[in-house]
């Protein structure tokens, strides 16, 4: 197991600047994901803790030693692709072993190795199968055994579910969490899928545009956005962000208008700022949860996606499309009633897009 640091990481390739002064504390033994759109750098990043890539600034450090200038073979760290990258015209054995022989390792200890690495991976019954007589599950998984064998400092996985289907994902997302409590080494992972980075990160990293825009638990994370682009950016249905205006003591969004001193966070007045809504938190009043003393609004539905146990229902608020998650008992009509409690508002200064803090009564 290892710490990995990195020191003011910055990587350009010519004149375009790809990541930005990247400085993160990855501690021993932790699962953190690196999230992003595609071309924010994250992959890139990656690259650099392996070693594929070299940095234009900055260092790396890996279990406190300075690894700049270390080869990748040399860095004790393993990386599972995307692509798999198994050699086809060998079995599952010898492809998880390969790695070991060119090491001029014992073979007792090669079989060993690659009998644990079956064990806990489930491929006893395929070690001597070619890929391609193997599902995509099972060469991830065989990729995962390739780099486990090596018994590395850190794990780097560089988007590994993308190819597999919605439900091999869900499934590989939970063995790999699996696998990390059972190695309980570093792994360093990187998606572009929100819902992988929630479920499988004890941190992430939320990256755009080459810089860090916010480094936390998934539970802050979601609930409380360092800014507008990490609030839209995570959720499988992003947050709702409408303009809003502070006058003479109301604030003022769409057809709505709120006294601010009913609102969990103290607001300057004569000021524009960001409303933003999770859709799980504005209820529809078929819900029997329906709060009918907080902020209420009628709105004209544009469309509706069923997702068996719920449905977002799409809906215009002041000329923005809104979203909301409701129960799919909710019945399909062209105007709903709606409403949304206070304390799910979150607020967005409207210049920087940075978070204002809510008073520390209503932080949980």
């Amino acid at each position: 197991m290892a710490e990995v640091v990195l020191k003011n990481i910055s990587k350009s390739f010519g004149d375009r600047e790809i990541l930005k002064d990247i400085n993160l504390d990855i501690k021993d033994g932790e699962f953190i994901v690196l999230v992003g759109a595609s071309g924010c750098g994250k992959s890139t990043l990656l690259r650099m803790i392996a070693g594929l890539e070299v940095q234009s600034e900055g260092d790396i450090y890996i279990d406190n030693q300075l690894v700049n200038q270390v080869a990748p073979k040399d860095r004790n760290i393993a990386m599972v692709f995307q692509n798999y990258a198994l050699y086809p015209h060998l079995n599952v054995k010898e492809n998880i072993s390969l790695g070991l022989k060119v090491r001029n390792m014992a073979k007792c200890e090669i079989q060993r190795r690659v009998q644990r690495a079956a064990e806990i991976l489930v491929l006893e019954d395929y070690l001597k199968a070619k890929p391609k007589e193997l599902s995509g599950g099972q060469r991830q998984r065989v990729a995962l055994a390739r780099a486990m064998v090596r018994e590395p400092k850190v794990f780097l996985m560089d988007e590994p579910l993308s190819n597999l289907d919605a439900k091999l994902r869900m499934y590989m997302r939970s063995e790999i969490k699996k696998l990390h409590q059972k190695l309980k080494t570093t792994f360093i992972y990187v998606t572009h899928d929100q819902t992988e980075a929630l479920t499988m990160g004890d941190r992430i990293v939320v990256l755009n545009n080459g810089k860090v825009q916010q480094v936390d638990t998934p539970y802050n994370i979601y609930n409380y956005p360092k800014n507008v682009f990490v609030a839209t950016f995570m959720g499988s249905a992003p947050m709702n962000i409408i303009e809003a205006e502070v006058r003479n003591g109301f604030l003022t969004f769409g057809n709505v208008i709120i006294g601010i001193d009913t609102l969990p966070c103290n607001l300057e007045d004569n000021k524009k700022l960001y409303i933003g809504i999770r859709p799980e938190h504005i209820i529809s009043s078929y819900d029997p949860s329906y709060p009918f003393n907080l902020i209420k609004f009628s709105s004209k539905v544009t469309f509706e996606e069923n997702l068996g146990s719920q449905k977002n229902i799409y809906f215009n608020f002041k000329d923005k499309e809104f979203c909301s998650i409701v129960s799919s008992n909710v019945p399909k009509c062209e105007n709903i009633d709606f409403s949304v409690d206070t304390k799910n508002l979150h607020f967005f200064d409207f210049e920087t897009q940075e978070l204002i803090n809510k008073k520390e009564d209503f932080f949980i």
